[in-house]
């Protein structure tokens, strides 16, 4: 197993997606989330992935069935009130970025799980944002 990783939106989604026959379509992402040794999906991030798949509502009931069964990985991660706090602190210091809530949550759950590994479609924006008191701490962003 590898060390633990934060799901982003997108990388949730990919990791998530198959062909027709089964297969999956990011074989790379689902590589990822299948060897992680803990799957740490934020609140927030769940809420996104349901606006994704609102025409797809088997996928996410399949979803948040894994999510919530005790013997998976996953651990569905409910932002703290200093989560929210820090969130908008990020989105404001890096403000040409346009985080926003869902994405500066996603780092700010990173910086207090201690967890920097983030599975993410979004490299632009996770690629320049830094985490820590100090925020000198850079995401490893997968794949």
């Amino acid at each position: 197993m590898s060390p633990p990783i934060i799901a982003d939106t997108g990388g949730l989604l990919r990791a998530l997606a198959s062909t027709n026959g089964g297969r999956p379509s990011f074989p790379e992402y689902e590589r990822i989330l299948t060897s992680a040794s803990v799957i740490i999906v934020p609140g927030l991030v769940l809420a996104e992935v349901d606006y994704f798949l609102r025409g797809n509502r088997p996928a996410m009931r399949k979803l948040v069935a894994e999510i919530f069964d005790p013997a998976t990985r996953y651990e569905y991660e409910l932002p703290l009130p200093s989560d929210i706090v820090r969130a908008l602190e990020l989105d404001a210091r890096f403000s040409k970025l346009n985080l926003g809530l869902v994405d500066g949550t996603v780092a700010a759950v990173a910086e207090r799980r201690h967890v920097y590994r983030v599975l993410t479609t979004d490299r632009r924006d996770f690629a320049a944002v830094r985490a820590g008191p100090r925020l000198t701490r850079a995401l490893e962003l997968l794949p």
